[in-house]
């Protein structure tokens, strides 16, 4: 049955009597439903938009955490670099000091090792990062071979030249200690303390107290020792190899001329004899006759840090004791 409803009539200005079949009840019902499931899916939509879901939120804090990693990652890689590019440095060092002889050509070994694995990672999207940690991480491997070449190399020059590694004078003179002994100047260029005048300095002055022990920086035999001018007294070790080392200014001397001596030994006493401004000794080495930088022949005794150090303190010296 029809029922009866109203429509307003805007001419007429009055109510016209319309009758509503189930049709037209039918169509608005479903009108109305059609319009709240339209509303709430859209409703839905803007929420699965806006506010992620349990699932998506772990996974969010798993890739945050990922990346975490990765940057990690990255950093330590970073930090290995660096390492190995020191190693390398004091590699060629010991190439060019010790054995007198070129580093090996690093360039002839360096291999593109992950140049395909790195262009299928490309094919992914978002994957910048892992390129970039993986790139630098087949490049590390293939410095480490190289490097592992290099010391095979070292090791077997030194398996044959035992005699003159022992020999050669690598470590330092005095126990370094920033409380009682420490570098006082370096080799080079520097202020002389009693003519005021710019000197080059033949050797290295480590300054300390009167009686601190004074070791032999490798095995030899006793040259000469005594008294001189300037120097005071003095001590020079013939090394073999045409290595000589002296120290200057020692407050007492314990071996004699001729003696053979090792690597370690106590020789003497640091001290102040001859033209001094303190306590200290003064160290050089000699090769075919001429002075040479000590600091290159420490790599015996010091790390890589340390080593830095020392050489940091050698730039910052000015005036010799001496």
């Amino acid at each position: 049955m029809a029922k009866t409803g109203y429509h307003f009539n805007a001419k007429t200005l009055s109510f016209d009597k319309v009758e509503i079949t189930i049709r037209k009840r039918i169509g608005r019902w479903l009108l109305k439903l059609f319009s709240g499931f339209s509303m709430a899916a859209v409703l839905f939509v803007i929420y699965y938009l806006i506010f992620p879901s349990p699932k998506e939120k772990a996974l969010k804090w798993e890739n945050e955490e990922i990346l975490a990693q990765y940057n990690s990652l990255s950093d330590e890689v970073e930090r290995l670099d660096n390492v190995l590019a020191e190693l390398k440095l004091r590699d060629d060092n010991l190439h060019r000091v010790i054995f007198e002889m070129e580093p090996t050509a690093h360039a002839s070994r360096q291999a593109e090792t992950g140049r395909g694995h790195r262009e299928r990672l490309k094919l992914f999207s978002n994957t910048d990062l892992i390129v970039e940690t993986t790139a630098k991480i087949d490049t590390l491997w293939s410095a480490v071979r190289r490097q592992r070449a290099d010391y095979n190399e070292v090791s077997a020059l030194a398996r044959d030249n035992a005699e003159m590694l022992a020999s050669i004078p690598t470590t330092l003179p005095v126990a370094l200690n920033t409380n009682t002994i420490y570098l006082a100047a370096a080799y080079g260029p520097c202020m002389h303390p009693v003519y005021k005048i710019l000197k080059f300095h033949q050797g290295m002055d480590f300054s300390g107290p009167i009686g601190a022990p004074v070791r032999a920086t490798g095995n030899g035999v006793v040259e000469s020792c005594g008294n001189a001018k300037g120097v005071g007294h003095y001590i020079i070790i013939n090394h073999g190899f045409e290595y000589k080392s002296l120290y200057a200014h020692l407050e007492k001397i314990n071996v004699a001329k001729g003696k053979k001596v090792k690597r370690g030994d106590v020789i003497a006493l640091l001290g102040n004899s001859g033209q001094v401004s303190g306590p200290h000794l003064h160290y050089e080495v000699h090769k075919n006759g001429k002075p040479i930088d000590p600091i290159n022949y420490y790599f015996n005794d010091l790390s890589a840090g340390e080593f830095d150090a020392l050489a940091e303190a050698a730039n910052n010296t000015g005036q010799s004791m001496d």
